[in-house]
């Protein structure tokens, strides 16, 4: 067992490491409406003199445009735009500079409506991120969370990074910029030597790496305060994870995929997927294991991946399948717990787990889902379960229907309780 006591803190870093400078506006319909204007700019976004700079001269920087939509992939489109005083030559006004975005670029931009929202941000390598999706969607919310701005019209609003850190890069904010298509470095990289101590033969099964990284959370309690825990354990397994997997596959990747001298691209393909796969399974088998932990250091009886109605149940049911399944046990002392660590439109997979259950519960770490979606889940009967400190990312109308983790444990106490009586009451 390694020393708890010589465990080094692990940096979660901040949004200044990743940008000089983040904004946010509403888009016109004269900046992406085709049929309305065919200028190619965004507009009033002047105030971005602070990281651009007031050229003479027209300039050309790097922009990747980004299309981001809660139900579809992102449009990534690695281009250019064009930096410039509008009003150059043009009388006696002051300077008012606009970006303006190639053809190439439509595919992308053209996706956005008037009203929805532009995020422009500047990186730490001098090349912009240009973020637009629709308004009201999960993914603007968890923007306006990440860069902490609050959205007041066409013109931008914006922060200089350059002055402060911004957001700690904890689990739920890489998850957003994951999002966006930034590549967070998420890593322990003081922990590879142990790692590799611990695991000489590579990755071990989910369940023990889990049970490893909640090894080194000395500081969390899991009885005093099981919302930070759950937190907590999910960001040390995510950070030795991607610590031991990059190693794993920088060291493939020195292998090279070469076969008889000619490039193996569908094995190099393959083994590309292979990684992605392996990261979203282990993600998903991850949360499942601490909030199993979690259930155990409270005593709350459960079963794990039960067998409801159908073939696959959910993934924790109170106070356990035997009583499910005896018909004289009264439904209002059953108790369901879905664990899905994005939501998505996944989270109506739950609704179909457990038909003795009217009211579902479903624990997610996904930070600002939208209104809209948090409405349906209302009028679907479905309670949402975070973190308490992934409230903060919701409405305070969203907030007000919102349970944390030790809310949960407290229901679940509760059934359990009442489970310690005979098995048939009728």
């Amino acid at each position: 067992m390694l020393s708890l006591e010589s465990v080094p803190m692990m940096n979660p870093g901040s949004l200044s490491q990743y940008f000089a400078g983040v904004g946010v506006k509403r888009l016109t319909g004269t900046e992406v409406d085709a049929a309305i204007s065919r200028g190619h700019e965004f507009q009033g976004v002047d105030s971005f003199r602070a990281f651009l700079g007031t050229p003479a001269e027209k300039v050309t920087v790097r922009v990747k445009y980004v299309w981001l939509s809660d139900e579809e992939p992102p449009v990534v489109l690695p281009l250019s735009g064009t930096w410039y005083d509008s009003r150059r030559g043009k009388g006696h006004r002051g300077p008012e500079y606009r970006l303006y975005y190639p053809a190439a670029a439509e595919e992308g931009v053209y996706r956005a409506r008037q009203g929805d929202t532009l995020f422009l941000c500047m990186g730490k390598d001098e090349a912009l991120l240009a973020l637009l999706c629709a308004s009201g969607s999960s993914i603007e919310q968890q923007l306006l969370w990440l860069f902490g701005l609050d959205l007041a019209g066409k013109d931008l609003v914006q922060r200089d990074l350059r002055q402060e850190d911004g957001r700690v890069l904890d689990l739920a904010a890489r998850y957003v910029l994951e999002l966006a298509d930034v590549e967070v470095v998420a890593n322990a990289d003081e922990w590879l030597e142990r790692l590799l101590k611990a695991f000489p033969g590579g990755l071990p099964p989910t369940r023990r790496f889990s049970a490893f990284a909640r090894d080194l959370a000395a500081e969390v309690d899991p009885l005093a305060d099981p919302d930070q825990a759950l937190l907590t354990w999910m960001d040390i397994e995510e950070r030795l994870f991607m610590t031991y997997e990059r190693h794993i596959v920088g060291e493939r990747l020195r292998q090279g995929f070469v076969v008889d001298a000619i490039a193996d691209v569908d094995g190099f393909v393959r083994y590309s997927l292979e990684v992605q796969n392996r990261r979203k399974s282990r993600a998903g088998y991850a949360l499942g294991h601490h909030v199993e932990a979690l259930l155990e250091a409270h005593a709350i009886p459960h079963k794990r991946e039960a067998t409801t109605e159908k073939r696959n149940g959910p993934d924790f049911l109170f106070p356990d399948e035997t009583r499910y399944h005896d018909m004289h046990w009264p439904e209002d002392r059953l108790l369901m717990l879905g664990v899905k660590t994005s939501c998505k439109d996944r989270w109506r997979q739950v609704l179909a787990e457990a038909d003795r259950i009217e009211r579902k519960h479903l624990l997610t770490l996904e930070p600002g889902i939208s209104q809209t979606q948090t409405d349906e889940m209302r009028k679907e009967k479905l309670q949402l379960v975070l973190p308490r400190p992934l409230h903060g990312s919701y409405r305070p109308a969203q907030q007000a229907e919102l349970a944390g983790v030790a809310d949960f444990l407290e229901l679940a106490r509760a059934v359990g309780a009442e489970a310690q009586g005979p098995l048939t009451l009728l």
